[in-house]
Order: structure tokens, then C-alpha cells, then sequence
């Protein structure tokens, strides 16, 4: 007996210490079969305390008033498929006549309190039928991506979600993107997944960083055009356009409608293209988009013209040419001048980490989840990282991108330097990744004489 009780005593304390220091394995080795038996064991109880019941079928009434049997109990909607998972459970359930999916999402927290879990969120699968989706952990707070994602072209993972599934930048599905932060919320670092993600595969990388490249040059490797002020900003925008203009006329030139060619391969965009022919998809990294919008002099303002004209233009008509715009900034507002609301319309994609003001939440999310506005301004600073992901569709999420250093993504850029494609019309933008030449102080003594 004496034997039995230190082993369980051992046991507990294992299981306590795992659970503080290393939540996942604390949830792979306990904490996934106690809260499934939780769930199973609480379901009906709980079900019926939410709300998520419903009346039983009047033939049932009706038999067991015949038959002198009990009142049938309410109905919970229906367990098809209890799944673990490596960061919870994951609940597929069949709704009853009568129930909605938005009642198991209005009961997201209080089946979160019941059943005893980190967090619960929701989705509808298909008519009638919801996944709620389970977590045992906060998987936020140290971000382990899972060892295996899903592969697909222009489709990368670049963070968790809050639910611990893998957050992906498709561009595909969604071709511009936004992305917003202020200063150490995380922003460089996203976009550091961004670049890691995007340097096995086979697209050309063009950057505009106006803080003289200090956040892009170092992965100069693997960006085939380069901007790091304004004016070069400019030129470059310019060859982006002229480049879409090529691209749209050697579509046209394949299309060839006739009543012999089938619809499915009747050319609309560059994917519809054989590929042999399918032009490179180009991913434009604009890094601070406020430094191309402001101005101080008549010059400046044309310039700032030039460029937002450039900049709604690739939005509105680059993805079927494969141009892809991931704007980023601190800021960004309506200040900022015409052409700036136009330009966050075609922005598709919608990431806000923590603001300073609720203006620039509002021109992420006002048009798209009004919701979503009060939890990106209400994101702690010592959660660098975090942020909240939105589409056009409505639904957003919080995601956590896992730190990457500049050292880390600046090895993976040399590594697949080799993919770094030679576009013509970008070649006088191309970096230079020569040897750096080393710094000398600039307050260098020099020797006293006699």
C-alpha cells in the first residue's frame, strides 16, 4: 500500500509539474483522456443547462402518454464524432429540428467553464452540422507549430490560432493582404514567417522598405527587386504595372475561344496558363506603407500620387496577373490622403496586432467585423506576436506567429537563394549581395603629435 501511494504520489506531482511547465505534454499524456471523459459524462447535464436542448417529438409525447411511460427528456444534439487532438478535442455534432448554428457559438463560454477547457470555438461544417473545436491549453502562449502542414502553391502556414489550428496566407483565396502593428507588437516578425514560408517555392520577392532596407536587405538573397526609399518605390511600382500589362496581353494571346476548346481550359488568369508558359507569380512586401504616403512639398505630393495610384492599380487588376500585395504598417488612416479607403477595399485579408489607436483597428475591421475592432486594441504588450486575422467573410481569429529571428530567416533566404528568379523588368532593382564592408567609427581618434 505504501508502495502504491508514492507512485500515485509521484504521479500527481509529475502530472502538476508537466501541467506548468510543459502544457502540451501534460495535455498528451493526461489532460486529453480526462477531458474527453469530462465531456462525455457532462454532455447531456450540460447541453440542457446552455440551452442546447430541444423538446422531444410530439409522436414521442404521445407513445409514452399510451403506453404510461416517463416524459421523454430533452434532446441535445447529437455526438457524431469525438476527436483528440494535439491542443484539445474536437466536437462534430448533428443539430437537432429547430436548433441553429449561432446557438453553440452564443454558448462558446459557458460550455468553455463546463466542460473545463482553455477554450471553445465553432463552425458550421454543412447544413445542420457544427464542429466545435476544444482547446486544453493556452496554445498562444508558447507557440509550437505542428510538425507536419498542409502543402499547397502560394499557400503557406505562418501561424496558431487560438483554437490550435494552423493559420495559412493563401494567396489563392485571398490575394492582398494588411497587415497592421505598432512598434514591437510583432509585425516584423510575421512577416518574417511570411518570407520563410514563401523562399522554398517558386515565386519572385519584391520588397519596398523606406527605412533604408533595414528590415528587407538582409534577405536580399531571395528577393528578386529591392526599394528602399520613396522615389526607387516609385520606379519600381511603375515596372510592376508595366509588367501586369505584358502579363494580361500573353493571356489574351492563349485564350483562342473557339466552340472546340473546352470552358475548363479557356485562359482567365495565369493558372489557367500551361506551365510552360505561366509567367512567375510576383508577392510585393511593401514594409511601411505611411512613408509612401506622406509628402511635405508639391514634388513629394506628386510622387505620393504616383505611388498610391500604383499601389490601387496592382490591387484591383494583379491577381489575375499573379501579382500578390502584402502592405504592412503602423499606422493607417484616412489622413493619409485620397486613394488610401480605395486602396484598403481591394485588401482582402485583414492582420492587426496590437494599435496604439483605435482608428487605424477600425480601418482594418470597421468594414468587415465591427467585433473584432475592440480585440485588436485591447491586445497586451508583453504578448508581442499576437494578433487578430480577418477576412471579407466576417470571421476572424487571434493568431500567434512562432518568433523566428532575422538570423533564422536570413539562413533560410541564402538557402533557397537559388530560386530567387531573374524577372527582366525588374532587373535594375535587383540587390546587390556583395561582401559588407566593414564600419569604421566615425569618432576615431587619430594619434597626438609632438
Amino acid at each position: 500500500m505504501t508502495a502504491f501511494t508514492v507512485a500515485l504520489v509521484l504521479v500527481v506531482a509529475a502530472a502538476g509539474l508537466l501541467r506548468w511547465r510543459r502544457p502540451a505534454w501534460y495535455w498528451l499524456a493526461f489532460g486529453v483522456t480526462l477531458a474527453a471523459l469530462r465531456v462525455l459524462v457532462r454532455y447531456r447535464s450540460v447541453m440542457d443547462a446552455c440551452g442546447l436542448t430541444v423538446p422531444p417529438a410530439r409522436w414521442r409525447l404521445a407513445l409514452a402518454r399510451a403506453t404510461n411511460q416517463p416524459i421523454p427528456e430533452p434532446r441535445p444534439p447529437r455526438i457524431r464524432r469525438l476527436r483528440p487532438t494535439r491542443t484539445g478535442l474536437v466536437l462534430r455534432l448533428k443539430l437537432r429540428p429547430g436548433q441553429d448554428v449561432f446557438d453553440i457559438a452564443a454558448a462558446s463560454d459557458r460550455l468553455r467553464h463546463s466542460f473545463s477547457m482553455f477554450g471553445v470555438t465553432s463552425r458550421e461544417v454543412r447544413s445542420g452540422v457544427v464542429e466545435v473545436r476544444m482547446t486544453g491549453y493556452d496554445v498562444l502562449k508558447r507557440v509550437q507549430m505542428p510538425a507536419e502542414t498542409e502543402t499547397r502553391a502560394m499557400r503557406v502556414p505562418v501561424a496558431l490560432r487560438e483554437d490550435g489550428s494552423v493559420h495559412y496566407r493563401d494567396y489563392r483565396a485571398i490575394p492582398h493582404a494588411l497587415t497592421l502593428g505598432a512598434t514591437e507588437s510583432g509585425k516584423s516578425v510575421y512577416q518574417r514567417n511570411l518570407v520563410a514560408g514563401l523562399a522554398p517555392l517558386d515565386v519572385a520577392l519584391v520588397g519596398i522598405d523606406c527605412k533604408q532596407g533595414v528590415e528587407l536587405f538582409p534577405l536580399a538573397r531571395r528577393f528578386s527587386a529591392l526599394a528602399d526609399s520613396p522615389d526607387t518605390a516609385a520606379e519600381l511600382l511603375d515596372a510592376l504595372v508595366a509588367r501586369m500589362a505584358d502579363v494580361y496581353r500573353l493571356i489574351r494571346t492563349q485564350q483562342r475561344i473557339t466552340v472546340d476548346v473546352p470552358d475548363a481550359e479557356i485562359a482567365a488568369d495565369i493558372w489557367d496558363l500551361p506551365d510552360e508558359l505561366r509567367p512567375t507569380p510576383v508577392v510585393v512586401l511593401v514594409d511601411e506603407v505611411a512613408e509612401l504616403a506622406l509628402y511635405a512639398t508639391k514634388e513629394e505630393e506628386k510622387r505620393r500620387d504616383r505611388i498610391i495610384t500604383a499601389l490601387v492599380r496592382l490591387a484591383q487588376l494583379g491577381r489575375a496577373a499573379g501579382i500578390y500585395l502584402e502592405i504592412c504598417g503602423q499606422r493607417f488612416g484616412s489622413e493619409l490622403g485620397k486613394g488610401i479607403t480605395m486602396l484598403r477595399a481591394q485588401l482582402t485579408g485583414r492582420t492587426a496586432h496590437r494599435l496604439n489607436d483605435e482608428t487605424s483597428a477600425n480601418m482594418a475591421f470597421g468594414d468587415i467585423a465591427p467585433d473584432a475592432v475592440l480585440a485588436a486594441i485591447q491586445i497586451p504588450a508583453e504578448l508581442r506576436g499576437l494578433a487578430i486575422a480577418g477576412d471579407a467573410s466576417g470571421g476572424w481569429h487571434r493568431i500567434r506567429a512562432p518568433h523566428t529571428s532575422l538570423r533564422q530567416a536570413v539562413n533560410l533566404c541564402n538557402r533557397y537563394a537559388d530560386r530567387t528568379p531573374d524577372l527582366p523588368e525588374l532587373a535594375p532593382f535587383r540587390p546587390t549581395t556583395g561582401t559588407a564592408t566593414k564600419l569604421v567609427p566615425s569618432a576615431k581618434a587619430s594619434p597626438a603629435t609632438a
